[in-house]
């Protein structure tokens, strides 16, 4: 079967999510992704539990389908090694602070000199510019400096952080638009380019319609739960033994609301009727909602909320989304042979293409799994170069590294 980008070659010199989940991408797409460790490896490999056979859920999440370097980019040996790669890639993804890899001269500047094609994106906290450019960047941090905490959680409870790494996930998926947009560029000109990529400026972007409101009107909005800010009903509740979603989007499917639950009044009061009128009237609509509901099921709102044409989902855990019957009919769990797990289930990608879908190379590497073959294949090192650089410690592989590993853990 065709794949997309059969023809990319990608070094992948990021860690943690927001590089990783890129190349993860690009990788699905069928790009022949690098992935440059340290000899101690991504720092994902270390971060849980829950681990299997030594294996991290949060690595494995992340980097299906790339074959794995151990290189020592503090020793010039290593550095070489990086650079002889990016003559033959058309990519290059580094997540490195500000500064930092042009220390080994392997920032932009010095590689597109080596190859004036190659598109590199650099994915930071705040950019490569401005008064923060310098500060690290988590995930944390910024879902706390770009405001996404002050709209999350009850309107009396503290800020909350979204439960997964959601701006790294989406300068992810931003990297991976502009990488290919960067591609496609460089069909006309011949030329790469650097890209600039920060969690803050995403996490800034993604607020979306609650940024909109700001700049409107100078207010911040505030936190309200599960419940829409421009919307009403659009939020959770209670019924009599479970939570579920109800998104009334206009104001026909709220009337239809009121018939389900038996109640015209909250149809026929002019104050409900619409849309701009019911987000005024929260206060006193919600109450009232939330009482009827509560004296009924859950699966009993839900039936006849669906049938009527009116969104209403019940609030899964993650255990019950995996068990909806949509995963299997939509094909969204990859099976992969490990060489240490056995069968590994990962997360499908979501990309339905019809002639070029995207499809799993391979899964999750072992630490420098592939560095031999890579130096071998792709650059023409002897065995007795890759057994030498091993030996001086500028590269580890497989074996080697889980030994080294070890070591580390038990000191």
């Amino acid at each position: 079967m065709p794949v997309a980008l059969s023809d990319l070659r990608v070094i992948d010199l990021s860690r943690i999510l927001a590089g990783p989940y890129c190349t993860q991408l690009l990788a699905d797409l069928g790009a022949e992704v690098w992935k440059v460790e340290s000899l101690t490896g991504d720092d994902t490999r270390r971060w849980g539990p829950p681990f299997q056979a030594g294996e991290s859920a949060y690595y494995l999440s992340c980097n299906r389908g790339k074959k794995s370097l151990a290189i020592n980019l503090k020793d010039p040996r290593g550095q070489r090694i990086v650079r002889e790669l990016a003559c033959r890639a058309d990519v290059l993804v580094e997540n490195f602070k500000v500064g930092d890899l042009a220390r080994y001269n392997l920032d932009y500047a010095n590689i597109a000199t080596l190859n004036p094609r190659l598109v590199y994106a650099s994915i930071t906290g705040f950019g490569q510019s401005g008064p923060h450019a310098h500060e690290p960047g988590y995930d944390a941090a910024l879902q706390g400096a770009t405001g996404i905490m002050s709209i999350t959680g009850e309107a009396d409870g503290p800020p909350v952080k979204v439960g997964v790494a959601w701006i790294d996930v989406l300068t992810g998926l931003t990297a991976a638009v502009g990488i290919l947009a960067a591609l496609r560029e460089r069909e006309q000109s011949g030329l790469g380019q650097h890209l600039d990529l920060a969690l803050f400026d995403v996490g800034l972007a993604a607020l979306v319609n609650q940024a909109h409101s700001y700049l409107m009107t100078g207010a911040s909005p505030g936190r309200l739960g599960s419940a829409h800010p421009q919307i009403v009903p659009y939020q959770a509740f209670a019924a009599s033994d479970g939570w579920f979603m109800l998104a009334a989007g206009n104001d026909e499917q709220y009337r239809r609301v009121t018939e389900v639950i038996e109640r015209p009044e909250l149809w026929a009061e002019a104050r409900f009727q619409t849309n701009a009128g019911r987000v005024s009237h929260r206060a006193e609509l919600i109450p009232l909602l939330a009482e009827t509901f509560g004296a009924k099921p859950r699966h009993y709102w839900l039936t006849r909320l669906r049938a009527v044409g009116v969104s209403a989902t019940p609030v899964n855990t993650v255990a019950e989304a995996f068990a909806d019957p949509q995963v299997e009919a939509r094909g969204l769990l990859w099976p992969l042979p490990h060489p240490t797990l056995g069968t590994l289930m990962t997360v499908a990608n979501p990309l339905n293409l019809s002639r070029t879908p995207a499809t799993p190379s391979g899964p999750p590497p072992l630490l420098g799994e592939h560095t031999t073959a890579v130096l071998a294949e792709v650059l023409g090192y002897s065995a007795a170069d890759v057994a030498e650089l091993e030996r001086a410690g500028v590269i580890a592989r497989a074996a080697s590294t889980a030994r080294a590993m070890e070591r580390t853990s038990a000191s």
